[in-house]
């Protein structure tokens, strides 16, 4: 049963769907430019673009200068009946666009077809973005005042890992206080027209393992003369995790607990409404790993610490042969931690437990620094929680599929605030793949989104 929406939001629901045309050229003008935190092009000009957007809009917004990285917009717009803050995320940059030849529209053309606009950024995350945006603008134009003080904290890094925001936030963490954050940089479940909506976060652990031998690669007639890095690494990777995907650093599951009450009952609403066989379909697979299905499949995605080879390399490797011993060998692995298993002291345990192993030789480069992004998770019984819950059954009609734990951290490593994940992205918008799109009908949707979250969080008692 749809929830019943507030006469007052009814309005502003008018408002935004008068200026949907103003929208979807805001939406153009941002995917055209560039903005590719990778490669450092065009984000301080996309950051000036966003500001100028807000400004036209008569929201506030400044760039602060972050040392190293490009400027993250803010502006906080205060509220004459409410003094709760509520702190809207979103980034500004995107991914690469390679492969272009792969792309039908030209990836930063914004351009419009079949309903949507096409370029990269246009789900991932601009459209998001532009959604706190426009909702802020519907309520100041709409009725005069927002419900609820809005702080925007857009950044441009989002999609390297957020690098030098950290020691930002942690120099001024009185910038970043609020009673709550949401983010809308997620998706729509692929079985049905709502929102997920995510109520944490795990944190990845993303380390380098690299196996040294000689000084350049040596031919393989002296093999029994030297070391080989490449046999090292496998034996070093086989210590770390058995057949039944249990984890054996000594410690790992230190801070680590099941799912509560809430946390069942929301994985069993989720497995009773997703189409799990369209899923393994998608995949390839005709089951997933270890048997698992259902309550015990979706239980183990979201709460469990998982060991992942994401690449693996050593010699040579292309056609034909080459008889050499590789002087070295690496291993990229993510470790992905559940609340509450701290990342830093994860990696200080798999550093001793190379060691004790005898593979004290190995080098453990960590690709983020020596401080991930922290693990969170917040009750369903948080007013954000339950302000995006009931924003999302007042826009879309139906309840949304909740998710206990998701796949930001960066700022709640020195700022904490109960924080919610969530978006409108389409299971079809190619994101961080060519041809990234996002419906106008959804980009709509989404506008009515963040300004229903605004009225919800407000009006929390």
């Amino acid at each position: 049963m749809k929830r019943e929406t507030p006469a007052e939001l009814k309005q502003i629901f008018r408002w935004i769907d008068a200026h949907q045309d103003e929208f979807v050229k805001d939406l153009q003008r941002l995917v055209q430019q560039p903005s590719i935190s990778a490669q450092n092009i065009g984000l301080r000009e996309c950051a000036s673009l966003v500001c100028e957007i807000m400004h036209e809009d008569g929201l506030p917004a400044q760039q602060f200068e972050l040392k190293g990285g490009p400027p993250i917009v803010m502006g906080e717009l205060q509220s004459k009946r409410n003094k709760k803050k509520l702190m809207a995320y979103a980034h500004y940059d995107v991914q690469p666009p390679e492969p272009l030849d792969k792309w039908v529209f030209p990836p930063f053309g914004g351009e419009i077809r079949d309903g949507r606009v096409w370029g990269r950024g246009a789900t991932d995350n601009k459209s998001g973005l532009l959604a706190f945006v426009k909702a802020a603008e519907a309520w100041m134009n709409g009725i005069g005042d927002v419900p609820v003080t809005i702080k925007f904290m857009f950044e441009g890094e989002e999609e390297i890992g957020s690098p030098h925001l950290g020691p930002f936030v942690a120099e001024n963490p009185e910038m970043f206080r609020c009673d709550a954050m949401h983010c809308l940089d997620g998706g729509m479940n692929s079985s049905e027209p709502v929102p997920e909506i995510d109520l944490g976060l795990k944190s990845v652990l993303y380390v380098e393992l690299v196996a040294h031998g000689a000084n350049s690669d040596i031919h393989s007639l002296n093999a029994p003369l030297v070391p080989q890095p490449a046999w090292d690494l496998v034996r070093a990777l086989n210590t770390l995790m058995d057949e039944k995907r249990h984890i054996l650093i000594e410690g790992w599951y230190e801070g680590w607990s099941e799912p509560d009450e809430d946390d069942i009952r929301l994985i069993k609403d989720k497995v009773s409404r997703m189409d799990i066989e369209k899923l393994k379909k998608e995949w390839g697979l005709t089951e997933f790993a270890l048997g698992r299905d259902g309550f015990e499949a979706m239980k183990a995605r979201a709460f469990e610490p998982t060991c992942n080879i994401c690449g693996l390399t050593a010699g040579y490797q292309g056609p034909g042969d080459k008889t050499i011993v590789p002087c070295e060998a690496r291993a990229k692995i993510d470790f992905r931690l559940p609340p509450f298993i701290d990342p830093s002291k994860a990696l200080e345990k798999l550093r001793r437990h190379l060691d004790k192993n005898g593979f004290e030789d190995i080098e453990v480069i960590s690709v983020f620094g020596d401080s991930p992004e922290p693990p969170f998770k917040i009750s369903v019984k948080e007013d954000i929680s339950r302000a995006v819950i009931e924003a999302a059954e007042m826009v879309y009609g139906i309840p949304p599929i909740i998710n206990g734990v998701s796949a930001e951290g960066t700022i709640l490593r020195h700022v904490w605030m109960p924080t919610v994940l969530t978006g409108f992205a389409q299971p079809d918008c190619n994101l961080h793949a060519p041809n990234e799109s996002c419906s106008i009908s959804a980009y709509m949707d989404g506008i009515k989104y963040a300004a229903a979250i605004m009225w919800n969080f407000g009006n929390m008692g």
